[in-house]
């Protein structure tokens, strides 16, 4: 069953199930208030262009709104347009939290997807073999700021193929030159570039269609019969031999929807995405669960296979062996433990905040800093009373780092004035003297993760300049 169907609200033009992604990224997924009405959206979204309809996903037995919506426009631009300026938005004055906003994801693609999505960004166009980057560049300008372009060419001859690339700013840029360019272009939105090799987190998210497609292993996937995890939920079996990984297949004799798996798996902390995959010859759902760390799927794994959605029906969850070692994972996971075990402890008592930094009487030292991150060395803080040059915003997932790991780690680039974190919430700011170091932080630890915890490292609004707010889609 499809989001649209029971967790629909309002009446109006309602897309089919088949029409849900026509076009391509035309429709946008918002976590918002539970108390948000369908009249809100539509007031504050209509702006952007035409609504075809607006559905808020509401509990099936008591009807009250879970704090998640979809809208649908007829365009992708309007779509990507509505998610670049409300994205972080309260929507009303009452509002005591900002709205997120993506764009939702299709049938076929893995997860939502944000401003920072290079998929959305960067399109593929056929051109004449005789065109140089600036003619390309001259061409789609029209449609939006240019980051780059490129052109395809032979690698023995050098010659061009007749094939482009155009990477803009904004997503909304791009989705104008698809809609607008003239159709001898057959401009699309291009795959994401190849990376490396390695299977690092940091990288994972550009390469997670083609690995969980490419690399699952299908066996006794529907096959529930022969699956003895599903048909049997006994504590007490043998599992000492069971592979260990961060993704986890999830099998169940009903079909389910993404936004459904997402619902589910959420209840733990640290889901980094989940993707629903349909086969051909049977009805059974079948999806794909990561999570940020193996801890998390080692949690949600015993806690819900078995578990009954809809009522009357169990899924199964088991672990995809993904070849790793199981001593290194249950290593990791244990260092994992010990810094989200840490930070919770600094986080909600801050007096164990002075014990950490000056060690305690058993004369403790600063937690080490786990990382696939080259940071650099160690640097000075800048006088208390040096003015500011820039504020970066931080938001932490799933919980803050401890102030002293914060500090350790943003005065590496030089000029770090201060860094705090905000009370309550998973955000901090750090305030540096110089611009350039500000700059430098941002590109090395922007979506990066570090003792378990994924930063997101932006520039700040100046709480003097409000009404200059810069809009930022990177």
């Amino acid at each position: 069953m499809d989001e649209a169907g029971s967790c629909a609200s309002g009446g109006g033009f309602r897309p089919g199930v088949d029409n849900l992604d026509e076009p391509p990224n035309s429709r946008i997924f918002l976590v918002i208030s539970k108390y948000t009405s369908e009249s809100v959206l539509r007031d504050r979204f209509s702006p952007f262009g035409e609504i075809q309809d607006i559905w808020v996903v509401r509990d099936r037995h008591t009807k009250e709104s879970k704090g998640i919506a979809f809208v649908k426009f007829a365009r992708s631009s309007q779509a990507c347009r509505a998610m670049e300026e409300m994205h972080g938005q309260c929507l009303t004055p009452s509002d005591t939290k900002p709205i997120k906003v993506f764009i939702a994801q299709s049938r076929s693609s893995g997860s939502h997807r944000d401003v920072e999505d290079e998929e959305l960004t960067r399109i593929f166009v056929m051109i004449p073999k005789s065109y140089t980057e600036e003619d390309l560049r001259e061409k789609f300008k029209v449609f939006g700021d240019i980051e780059y372009c490129s052109i395809i060419k032979n690698k023995v001859t050098g010659e061009s193929k007749g094939l482009g690339y155009v990477r803009y700013l904004k997503p909304s840029q791009a989705a104008q030159a698809i809609e607008n360019c003239d159709r001898s272009y057959r401009a699309i939105l291009a795959e994401p570039k190849n990376k490396s090799s390695e299977s690092s987190e940091q990288d994972y998210y550009s390469n997670m269609r083609q690995e969980t497609l490419g690399h699952e292993p299908r066996v006794n996937m529907f096959s529930f019969e022969q699956q003895s995890e599903f048909s049997s939920f006994d504590k007490n079996d043998n599992r000492g031999q069971e592979a260990i990984s961060k993704r986890l297949s999830v099998v169940s004799r009903v079909p389910f929807t993404e936004e459904q798996l997402f619902s589910i798996f959420d209840i733990v902390p640290g889901l980094e995405y989940c993707e629903v995959q349909r086969d051909p010859y049977s009805n059974y759902g079948h999806g794909v669960v990561q999570y940020f760390n193996v801890a998390s799927a080692i949690y949600a794994k015993y806690k819900l296979h078995g578990f009954q959605y809809p009522p009357g029906n169990r899924i199964g969850v088991s672990f995809i062996d993904d070849g790793s070692n199981a001593t290194d994972l249950l290593r990791k996971m244990a260092t994992q433990m010990v810094a989200a075990q840490l930070a919770s402890m600094v986080w909600n008592n801050p007096s164990q905040q002075q014990l950490l930094q000056f060690g305690g009487s058993s004369g403790s030292q600063l937690p080490q800093i786990q990382t696939d991150v080259a940071l650099p060395s160690c640097k000075k803080k800048a006088p208390p009373d040096t003015p500011v040059k820039e504020r970066l915003f931080i938001v932490f997932n799933p919980h803050p780092l401890p102030l002293d790991v914060l500090e350790d780690i943003f005065c590496r680039f030089g000029s770090l004035i201060e860094v705090y974190l905000v009370s309550g919430k998973n955000v901090g700011y750090a305030k540096y003297a110089d611009r350039l170091s500000a700059n430098d932080a941002i590109t090395t630890l922007h979506g990066k993760i570090l003792n378990g915890v994924r930063l997101k490292v932006m520039l700040a609004d100046s709480p003097r300049e409000e009404s200059n707010k810069r809009q930022r889609t990177y």
